[in-house]
């Protein structure tokens, strides 16, 4: 006997219960014949037993059909089939009524069964949904992802000179990375790159480090801390050229990422073209887990949005835009809590094509540690 079951067993007779076992249980739950019901039903000649079988909890009619040869059985061997209660002449003690607590009782645990079964079939058919749609989602992408490399292919031509660009990085706080972030930018292979830094009130060395890096077409605007939306409106209203880079200012560019993502711009119903953002520090799970997010976001995400022409955002890391077009929906929005998005969309909204140019690569940092 299991220890907790004798515990159970004895606190039930503490409350007045009389506990009784079965001799024979006939495992009818399991269905495995009304012979083999029959038989396991049946006592040892001239002994009497407690017969275990169930009324509920499914298909009975094995139960059913193993009783028309049990009883007939019983009857010719002169065994009496009576209950427990009967048997130990204690029915009237057992059909005692409830007290209305225990009844009350009862009844939750009864709608407690039911309502958790409920709720079980609900998360059973939900999550059948969502792992549906999860592997058709990837079927998709996997799909599109085809496409747009057949089309990236079949398109690629060299290197064109679009004219003069300007690449603005707000900043706020980022003592630690712009230098790195502005030298990659005027390290880019493509001519005619003027480098505007906005320094959104910042209260650490962002600008005087920009600064004292003394580079040639790169100009800091100071300004009173009012989001990054903001900061990049202000870029943009100084900038002199018909295409403007928008770039993070923990973001490090590839040399030829500035290049690479102003070439969508030959096609003039392009409004705006996003980059390709990679995780530079992978060695921590963290990074690693970002990474993955990245590579599915990026390289297989904005694959099919482009093939869908539904692109949702252009990311603040990495993005090129037609300043013509940032000035048709009046700028960056400021009343948002994703600055990016918003953007994207405002610009589909205005009937601009966005695409996708995986070769314009930019590197940030994960964060490392919780």
């Amino acid at each position: 006997v299991i220890a907790t079951d004798l515990a159970a067993w004895t606190q039930a007779a503490g409350g007045g219960y009389l506990v009784v076992l079965a001799d024979h249980d006939t495992k009818d739950w399991q269905r495995p014949g009304a012979k083999a019901i029959a038989a396991a039903a049946t006592p040892a000649a001239g002994q009497g037993a407690v017969v275990l079988m169930h009324d509920g909890g499914g298909d009975r009619s094995q139960t059913v059909a193993a009783l028309s040869t049990l009883l007939p059985e019983l009857a010719r061997r002169r065994m009496r089939v009576t209950t427990v209660s009967d048997g130990l002449g204690l029915t009237a003690a057992a059909s005692a009524e409830a007290s209305r607590a225990v009844r009350v009782r009862g009844e939750a645990l009864r709608w407690a069964q039911l309502v958790s079964g409920w709720l079980a079939g609900a998360m059973t058919v939900v999550l059948g949904l969502a792992v549906g749609l999860a592997v058709l989602r990837l079927v998709v992408q996997v799909i599109t992802a085809r496409i747009h490399v057949r089309r990236a292919r079949r398109n690629r031509r060299r290197l064109t000179h679009l004219g003069p660009v300007t690449v603005i990085l707000p900043a706020f706080n980022e003592a630690a990375n712009i230098a790195a972030a502005v030298q990659s930018v005027v390290a880019s292979d493509y001519p005619h790159v003027e480098v505007i830094v906005v320094d959104d009130g910042s209260t650490d060395d962002t600008a005087r480090i920009v600064r004292r890096l003394g580079l040639r077409n790169v100009r800091v605007l100071r300004q009173a801390n009012a989001g990054k939306a903001a900061a990049l409106n202000t870029g943009i209203a100084q900038a002199r050229t018909s295409l403007v880079v928008l770039v993070d200012g923990d973001t490090v560019l590839d040399r030829t990422a500035v290049g690479r993502i102003l070439q969508p711009f030959i096609e003039p119903d392009i409004g705006a073209v996003s980059g390709n953002a990679k995780v530079a520090n992978r060695r921590g799970l963290l990074g690693r887990w970002q990474h993955l997010e990245y590579v599915m976001g990026f390289n297989l995400d904005r694959r099919m949005f482009e093939v869908g022409e539904c692109m949702p955002t252009v990311p603040g890391a990495i993005g090129a835009f037609r300043r013509e077009a940032l000035i048709d929906i009046g700028g960056v929005p400021t009343a948002t809590l994703a600055e990016d998005t918003d953007l994207t969309m405002a610009l589909a909204r205005a009937g601009w094509r966005i695409v996708y140019e995986e070769t314009a690569i930019a590197w940030t940092e994960a964060p490392s540690t919780l």
